[in-house]
């Protein structure tokens, strides 16, 4: 009869997991501290439930004092392409391989459903599964159980999947021997950390989320700062730029699930089909995948700051219809976008009419910037 681990692996993979290792839940005494230091920096930015949820996040055994043992699980994204190959196609929005398919956190809290309840069932001991959305430190957690480390752009690293993990994790009562902790071998390679188009990263292995491409197109809930536009391109939902040059993504295989693949309205569409979406239409476009939780508004917002980067004047007429929108986040961005697409004598014309009754001081200071 196979040991437990190996019965697990076998009902992981079974699950269409690509890999799974073990840990305890007192392997990581050191990680609550550096949470609590990015904390004390404000590097998280408005992402307040990384404090509200600190008390359990920086510590396992707080979150679950009764588990013995952590089940970290890895299910292989990574893209078929370079995904940086994208930026260079200015008139497209550039979507995260991440987002591009079905939601993960579904489809892994699904798959570790199934795992886990084979083991309440079969080895009656108690079970809680986390993906991303519960207060876990799972990077740390995963490096304690050997899938990877942390490298400078302090993402995940493994030297079988390269940059492309989705993470997942069972806490149970059940004592399970701990695998072997990963090593650093990041070496003296600073790629992540160079190819950042907006110094993200104040030093190696730690990040200010406030400058993170990421963050500000998917975390953030207000305008984004007009020094962050430009290096933005045409990113529009979140950035892998430190994920895709990692040197360790020659080790890594497409993925092999299906449901994470790009749909062909994810899969990096033209900026005028994105300028016209209304929130029915935004819905429609994105459901089940990770777009649809950051909202219309939002979206757009990150659409009109691509489009200004693009230099395609065939955007002008969709820019032009967003400055009347009735979101002030999309109209001061469709301001900033006109000034760089539209004809002057329009643009002023466009200021002219809608200046007077704007009510939104955001907005306003971009019509003033416009024209100074």
């Amino acid at each position: 009869m196979l040991e437990l681990k190996e019965q697990i692996r076998a009902r992981a993979t079974e699950a269409g997991f690509d890999v799974v290792r073990f840990t305890t839940p007192d392997a990581i005494p050191d990680a609550g501290n550096r949470l609590t230091e990015f904390l004390s920096f404000g590097r998280h930015g408005d992402m307040a439930w990384m404090e509200d949820t600190l008390a359990r996040r920086r510590d396992p055994e707080g979150l679950w004092p009764d588990a013995r043992s952590v089940i970290v699980l890895g299910l292989n994204y990574a893209p078929g392409s370079n995904p940086m190959e994208a930026l260079e196609k200015a008139s497209n929005g550039v979507i995260s391989v991440y987002a591009k398919g079905k939601d993960y956190h579904d489809l892994i809290k699904k798959k570790l459903k199934q795992v886990a309840g084979w083991l309440h069932r079969e080895h009656d001991c108690e079970v809680k599964v986390f993906v991303d959305t519960a207060p876990v430190m799972e990077k740390p957690l995963a490096q304690s159980a050997g899938l990877g480390w942390q490298g400078k752009h302090t993402n995940l690293v493994s030297r079988d999947f390269g940059s492309w993990l989705f993470l997942g994790s069972i806490f149970t009562t059940r004592k399970i021997a701990a695998d072997e902790p990963e090593s650093d071998h990041c070496g003296a390679c600073r790629a992540c950390l160079d190819v950042c188009p907006t110094d993200a990263f104040p030093a190696p292995y730690e990040l200010d989320a406030r400058r993170c491409i990421s963050y500000l197109t998917i975390e953030h809930k207000g305008h984004i700062a007009p020094e962050f536009r430009a290096p933005m391109g045409n990113r529009i939902f979140g950035c892998d730029d430190c994920l895709a040059v990692c040197p360790w993504n020659k080790f890594a295989q497409n993925a092999r699930e299906t449901r994470l693949a790009a749909r062909e309205e994810t899969d990096n569409p033209p900026l005028e089909e994105l300028l016209a979406l209304d929130d029915t239409a935004f819905r429609a476009r994105f459901a089940g995948t990770p777009i649809k939780r950051t909202g219309r508004d939002r979206f757009v917002r990150n659409v009109l700051i691509a489009a200004g980067n693009s230099k395609d004047r065939s955007l002008q007429r969709a820019v032009a219809l967003l400055l009347r929108d009735g979101s002030p986040l999309v109209r001061a961005m469709a301001v900033w976008a006109g000034a760089r697409l539209l004809d002057a004598a329009d643009f002023a014309e466009y200021r002219a009419q809608l200046l007077a009754c704007e009510d939104d001081e955001h907005v306003r200071t971009e019509w003033r910037r416009a024209f100074e």
